[in-house]
């Protein structure tokens, strides 16, 4: 595992070195090319992002060193990726490899072009490292796919044979008191439209007491989102639905999560508990809770939804002990 660690963290610092490596700004431009959603900005956050919070050598070893690794005989698993944000596959494929696992990786194919260059660092910094992309036909003895609940249901089905950990849609919220300061109201700015809110941890619906005003300043949002925002501002316009104009998005006020990326729903509330019995309710709906007032067990603060740290799982499923209960169930 070591050996493992060192790899990753080298792969680290070569991701630190973002800004003055020209070979990462020229994959970062194709892969800007390839997909308009992305932008050299949202590139650049993820990958140093990935550099900062997930491959420094002491976290990678303190965040192993809660587990029983290494497992026994290398698995191989597939990891069908999600293309939503910028190498948003690229934990599970860390999870799969770091365990001791060979990785076959699927990736989206509206984020193929950082994945593979991620995988070609790999390879140049440890030839031998068990990661590699998936031919189609492989066998494979377990699987990871991130998509919508759609394809979800679709690998529940395909895949009904072998062990499979799934995610279908999930969406975050953030919940406020109306004491959050102006830095704190900056960082749910960042929480809502990071990514142009494409992300599971973008915020789409906002907790608001009654009679409280929402003051959000949006940030220069993709042109692709700026189309959305002017389809939804015209669909509800035409609808005759009432909304606040936030400039390159709209809020509304509701109960559910809203059904346009451009729409941000606001939830008005007498109580915490009744905030608390909402989020009871819709667990298996949430991905993230960004709060000061309310304890949750998948909390952020505000501004740091689109920082998660190691243990912050995905759907809380706890990938590390996943694959090793996968080892174990294969020896039985």
């Amino acid at each position: 595992m070591k050996e493992l660690i060192h790899t990753f963290s080298t792969l680290g610092a070569r991701l630190a070195a973002f800004d003055s490596d020209q070979r990462l700004q020229a994959v970062a431009r194709r892969a800007v090319e390839e997909n308009p959603w992305f932008s050299p900005g949202e590139i650049r956050r993820a990958v140093l992002a990935i550099a900062e919070d997930m491959l420094e050598e002491e976290r990678l070893v303190k965040w192993l060193a809660a587990y029983d690794l290494p497992v026994g005989e290398p698995r191989r698993v597939l990891v069908i990726m999600a293309g939503n944000i910028p190498l948003v596959g690229f934990f599970d494929l860390l999870c799969v490899t770091i365990s001791g696992n060979r990785c076959l990786v699927k990736p989206a194919a509206k984020d193929h072009i950082l994945m593979e260059c991620i995988i070609g660092l790999l390879h140049e910094i440890d030839p031998q490292i068990a990661v590699e992309l998936y031919d189609g036909h492989s066998p494979i003895d377990a699987l990871i796919a991130t998509g919508s609940d759609n394809a979800e249901r679709y690998f529940r089905t395909h895949y009904a044979k072998t062990p499979a950990l799934l995610r279908g849609t999930r969406q975050s919220v953030a919940i406020l008191d109306s004491h959050e300061t102006e830095e704190q109201l900056a960082g749910l700015a960042d929480d809502i439209w990071a990514y142009s809110g494409l992300g599971c941890r973008n915020v789409s619906l906002v907790f608001l007491p009654r009679g409280a005003e929402l003051k959000l300043r949006m940030p220069a949002m993709n042109p692709k989102f700026h189309n959305n925002y002017r389809s939804t501002r015209a669909l509800l316009t035409m609808e005759q639905r009432p909304f606040v104009d936030l400039g390159q998005a709209v809020a509304v006020e509701g109960d559910g999560f809203p059904t346009a990326l451009s729409m941000l729903v606001i939830k008005r509330y007498s109580s915490l508990g009744e905030v608390e019995e909402w989020l009871r309710k819709h667990d298996r709906e949430l991905q993230c809770v960004v709060t000061e007032c309310v304890r949750h067990n998948r909390r952020a603060g505000f501004g740091q939804a689109q920082s998660p740290a190691l243990t912050d799982y995905p759907d809380e499923r706890d990938v590390i002990a996943w694959l090793i209960d996968l080892d174990r169930n294969f020896r039985k």
